[in-house]
């Protein structure tokens, strides 16, 4: 028996196997975290909106606190109840989306309404495989596929999501929809323009496009929007001259994102004012929540992005990699997650506060606003590296 053991640890260690089951370890464990975090984002939405608007949220389906405290004599826990009473209710919204009725109306094209509400939630997963959610353990890098043109394989992925909407709109042979499909590939084709140009002061500054190799140089560097001072010393000069730059390429990239993933205040292609519900008012049941966990698995998508490009990644300053020890890079997971989530609330306090564009606003914006404040940016950085240089 121990024969058989030795044989299949000393068949894994070797260069393919190991990179076979590693690479679906990661896969595995990135796919669990990220739909954990898709469900409690909902809980997250509810939360941080009651709170904002001075009601309870949800606080009944969960765990009975209360009666758990009064076992244990400890009464002060019923304190606690409205707030963890209430972590039940993304198990309960699973099942009731489960156990609905999928109905299928008769006029719809059935194939392609079929297939649609998978392509948004499969291009959001997709794209996390280039996104370096941690610096390393036991040696194995904390990314999935670590390729040298990340940013572009993202753009290309995230900007396949969009054919899931234009084709929930066009099958479900409804007008409602049908707007909100026309909606969302206008919005899309306005914002991508920006969304990409906003990266490139980045890539003039670091010189390279491997989004590991970014992180790396933040850690080194100093975060591209707090330079320097992250990694415990002064800014050099091109940081000092490009960090007006890159905080406007921050800005833009973040507006842009909201419109990449239809949040408020840029969500038209579903504004339930106008558009009833937009592409998904003719789904139920698991299809709708698909296109559910479609947008949230995109704000994290986007958000972890974010973090990567501007905020450092996994590094934190005075905490040391997983180099040091395996349980180091636990750490570094843990703190690139809590930047993901810090900017997942920052998503719904957004949704909250602000009112919906109108359609000729959000175009205006766009390709007015947007596009040649990111045009110009570019410019005004490549100006700045050829100084420096």
């Amino acid at each position: 028996m121990n024969a058989i053991f030795h044989a299949i640890c000393q068949y894994l260690s070797e260069p393919l196997p190991f990179m076979i089951w590693t690479t679906l370890a990661k896969s595995a464990g990135l796919l669990c975290v990220v739909l954990g975090m898709v469900s409690y984002t909902v809980y997250a939405e509810r939360r941080v909106s009651s709170l904002m608007q001075d009601r309870l949220g949800p606080n009944r389906t969960g765990f009975p606190i209360s009666v758990v405290g009064s076992w244990l004599g400890q009464k002060n826990w019923k304190d606690w109840s409205p707030i963890l009473g209430g972590l039940g209710q993304p198990i309960a919204d699973a099942l009731k989306l489960l156990l609905k009725e999928d109905f299928t109306p008769a006029y719809v094209k059935k194939f392609y309404y079929w297939i649609a509400p998978g392509l948004g939630i499969a291009a959001a997963i997709i794209a996390l495989a280039v996104i370096p959610f941690g610096s390393s353990i036991a040696g194995v890098p904390m990314v999935i596929a670590n390729i040298d043109i990340g940013p572009l394989f993202i753009f290309a992925i995230s900007s396949l999501g969009v054919y899931g909407i234009v084709l929930a709109g066009w099958s479900a042979n409804s007008k409602y929809p049908f707007l909100g499909a026309i909606r969302s590939t206008s919005q899309l084709i306005s914002y991508e323009l920006a969304l990409g140009l906003s990266v490139v002061p980045l890539f003039l500054i670091i010189g390279k496009l491997n989004l590991v190799e970014i992180v790396n140089y933040q850690v080194q560097n100093g975060w591209m929007i707090l330079p320097g001072i992250t990694a415990g010393k002064l800014p050099s000069l091109q940081q000092a001259l490009c960090w007006i730059p890159v905080l406007i390429s921050f800005l833009v990239f973040t507006i842009a994102m909201f419109a990449e993933t239809n949040r408020l205040p840029f969500d038209l292609p579903e504004a339930e004012t106008e558009l009833v519900g937009g592409y998904h008012t003719e789904y139920s049941s698991m299809k709708f929540a698909l296109f559910f966990l479609g947008e949230y698995t995109a704000m994290i998508t986007g958000s972890s992005f974010i973090v990567t490009l501007f905020l450092g990644g996994w590094h934190c300053p005075f905490i040391p990699d997983g180099s040091q020890h395996w349980w180091w890079g636990l750490v570094n997971i843990g703190v690139f997650f809590t930047k993901v989530f810090a900017f997942l609330v920052f998503f719904i306090f957004i949704r909250w506060t602000l009112p919906r564009f109108r359609y000729d606003q959000l175009m205006k914006l766009g390709w007015i606003w947007l596009f040649e404040i990111a045009l110009v940016n570019i410019f005004l950085t490549a100006l700045i590296v050829a100084f420096v240089h």
